[in-house]
């Protein structure tokens, strides 16, 4: 079992993508750093999640996009360059009982580069390092680092991330055919928005999902729609409002504990 409460609430990328305010209007938080990743903890996430990527000099650093915030491709220039947070840095700076979502993004140049310099190969020692210290969860859009890692790291769980409005009756067997532990599907994908005939009921599909010996992840629900993917069985949501998702999780009937929902909740 990956997540103990459920559904788990992992934060993204920290605190949320982009910019977003700190608990008590304190000021801004950057997505992908550390005081993003505390905020987030400190608003009452139990998880949290970053994304990983690697850099001209084959350094690991927290990133969303394969650019710079002003347009230089990482694969071009040097971690120092960047002034990225180092993933080696950001998890000595975390306490090492939080769990992390590791989403890992991999490259064009992971295509041609030797082999030991692709994303999979420099992320596999310092996972395997991370692991013995605090809980883990891998997810990728790429399924073969994924099945890299499958055959190469042990005792951590692996997920595949599906798209935007990627179907469930592709992405869940895909996962499970994988040989993999989670799949991760976009809230487009579950027909909240738009109703797809096509797609069996979603209390179903989780049902699937577990009966192949997967865990579910939904990304990213606001949180006025999160007590539907608790209804509908989901083990973790990945959420850029993290107090807003804890409080109606914890006002919701019959959903597990979600830590710090009671203080965020103000009960």
């Amino acid at each position: 079992m990956i997540f103990e409460n459920r559904p788990a609430v992992i934060g993204h990328r920290g605190l949320g993508s982009g910019d977003l305010a700190a608990p008590g209007g304190t000021g801004t938080v950057a997505e992908n750093t550390v005081p993003s990743l505390l905020a987030a903890l400190s608003a009452g996430a139990s998880w949290i999640e970053i994304d990983v990527t690697r850099t001209a000099d084959d350094a690991l650093v927290l990133r969303h996009d394969p650019t710079t915030a002003e347009g230089a491709f990482l694969v071009d220039t040097t971690a120092e360059a960047t002034g990225l947070p180092l993933l080696a840095e950001v998890f000595d700076a975390l306490p090492p009982e939080v769990p992390v979502d590791v989403d890992v993004k991999t490259i064009l140049e992971d295509a041609v580069d030797e082999p030991s310099r692709r994303t999979g190969a420099l992320l596999l020692p310092v996972l395997e390092r991370e692991a013995r210290r605090r809980p883990l969860l891998v997810t990728s859009f790429d399924p073969s680092l994924l099945a890299h890692l499958r055959d190469n790291l042990r005792g951590v769980p692996l997920g595949l991330l599906t798209w935007h409005r990627f179907p469930l009756w592709h992405g869940i067997p895909a996962a499970a055919g994988l040989g993999l532990q989670a799949v991760g599907v976009h809230t487009a994908s579950c027909g909240f928005d738009r109703p797809d005939t096509r797609l069996r009921p979603l209390e179903h599909c989780v049902d699937v999902a577990h009966k192949a010996g997967l865990e579910i992840l939904a990304w990213c629900p606001p949180a006025e729609g999160v007590a539907d993917y608790a209804t509908a069985g989901f083990d973790a949501l990945v959420v850029n409002d993290v107090p807003g998702v804890v409080r109606v999780l914890g006002e919701a009937p019959g959903t597990d504990a979600v830590p710090g929902a009671e203080a965020e909740a103000g009960v």
